[in-house]
């Protein structure tokens, strides 16, 4: 595999660089009690203050981010915005239709949401409603595709997945699938968004602070003590060996490389309606376009994790940024004399299902939203939601979504998680790699590959 053009790591996500008003707020300086304390500045951290704030303007939020408001997932990630209808095959699998339609339904409701966000604050995030496209690029990814539609067929529901037999865009899509509650934001002007939305709301920010639970349900934070009545957490990744939830994440990376403007290659080749795309690999390739007419191309093949550890291979992490870029040249061809400025990667968390998971620590006041898998941009709006109707103790059209309280398939412990996921990884690169080359997949590749879906866990599309 040929090197990367750009090394992630040696610079911030392009997004945070272009957004970053480099406002922060000052760390907790004294103990504190507030009515819920939420640890975690990402989206879903965010959301959740600004409707527990929407509800009950009397009431104290106080939000704890280790770092500043979008340092993590939320500033780095692709900037895919939609809701359920592409995830409809396995929603199906879990909860059966009735209930799967019920969360494609509420999913129906993100991108409306955020777009009366933005406008309501004054904001831009690059919010572009183009749809999403799912694509196959190599023979066996057809038959993905096909499920996909299928499925929407099935339920009653067509226009939700609308196969595509010649998708156009690039040559080497084979068919597609389009979903038209797909949209695109740029992530980190959304997150910074959020974040003066809820100083401007009476939320009590304290960046730099570093919090944990204590066995008494207090927090520390950065040396004080921060007493509430409900805490929220919305660590994503960080919470992966977090007691409670801990066998139900796996923490893998995700890398993007970003070019330079080309809004004359994407005019040729009639790119210029804003979709999401993304193929239908196991560890798939994403790729966007951006306001300013650049393309983004990420991989989600990525190292993963060794239990709560989030070190420097999620974030230097070559080869995986080097896939990334092998994927913008050889799925857009158009694009293979375009110049690479940037890549960056970061860590996910990734349920067993890859389907999030909401709920309340039993006998506490702990709340929680985890397991995004990627997917979070959009669902952390729903998340929110939820997360603040728990909080409030109501039975309401949020909690009352099958995402809330449900049993999530669990991981292998340590150290069989790193060392079987890092093996069946391994495999499964194998068995794509031979796949995009029209060469014969490995047979120990496919039988490893295989592996996963006996035990329940799904990779990617597959």
């Amino acid at each position: 595999m040929a090197r990367a053009s750009v090394l992630p790591g040696e610079r911030p996500a392009w997004w945070l660089e272009d957004a970053d008003d480099g406002e922060r707020s000052a760390p907790l300086a004294a103990d504190l009690e507030v009515d819920v304390a939420i640890v975690g500045g990402g989206f879903t951290g965010l959301w959740t203050a600004l409707a527990l704030r929407a509800g009950d303007d009397a009431l104290r939020v106080a939000l704890l981010e280790a770092e500043f408001c979008g340092w993590g997932p939320s500033g780095r990630n692709g900037g895919f915005c939609h809701g359920y209808w592409s995830y409809l095959p396995t929603l199906r699998e879990l909860f059966g239709d009735t209930a799967a339609l019920e969360l494609c339904r509420a999913g129906d409701r993100i991108v409306p949401g955020i777009r009366e966000f933005l406008a309501a604050r004054g904001e831009d995030a690059w919010l572009r409603e183009g749809g999403m496209l799912q694509v196959s690029a190599t023979p066996s990814q057809d038959a993905v595709v096909n499920g996909h539609v299928t499925a929407a067929s099935d339920v009653g529901h067509p226009a939700e997945a609308v196969l595509r037999e010649r998708p156009g865009i690039s040559p080497r899509f084979r068919r597609g699938v389009f979903y038209r509650d797909g949209a695109t934001v740029h992530p980190a002007r959304l997150v910074r968004a959020l974040r003066r939305a809820a100083l401007a709301d009476g939320v009590e920010l304290y960046e730099g602070t570093r919090a944990r639970l204590r066995p008494d349900g207090t927090l520390d934070a950065g040396g004080r003590t921060v007493h509430a009545r409900d805490v929220v957490v919305a660590t994503n990744a960080a919470a992966a060996e977090w007691r409670p939830v801990r066998g139900r994440l796996t923490v893998f990376g995700s890398y993007v490389v970003l070019t330079e403007p080309v809004p004359d290659v994407l005019a040729e080749i009639g790119w210029t309606g804003g979709e999401g795309i993304y193929d239908s690999r196991m560890f798939l390739h994403y790729f966007r376009t951006t306001e300013d007419g650049r393309v983004l191309m990420g991989s989600g093949s990525g190292p993963i994790g060794r239990g709560a550890r989030i070190d420097r291979r999620f974030t230097h992490d070559a080869p995986t940024a080097a896939r990334a870029e092998e994927g913008l040249r050889r799925l857009l061809p158009a694009l293979a004399e375009a110049r690479v400025e940037s890549a960056w990667g970061g860590p996910i968390d990734v349920s067993a299902d890859h389907v999030p998971f909401i709920g309340t620590v039993p006998g506490t006041r702990l709340r929680y939203a985890l397991g995004f898998s990627g997917h979070g941009v959009g669902p952390s709006w729903l998340a929110g939601r939820v997360l603040a109707s728990l909080v409030r103790g109501l039975d309401d059209e949020w909690t009352r979504l099958p995402l809330v309280d449900r049993r999530v398939a669990t991981v292998p412990r340590e150290p069989f998680r790193h060392l079987g996921g890092a093996a069946i990884r391994a495999a499964i690169l194998a068995l794509e790699e031979a796949e995009e080359h029209g060469r014969r997949p490995p047979r120990a590749a496919q039988a490893v590959a295989a592996v996963p879906r006996l035990l329940g866990i799904r990779l990617g599309q597959r």
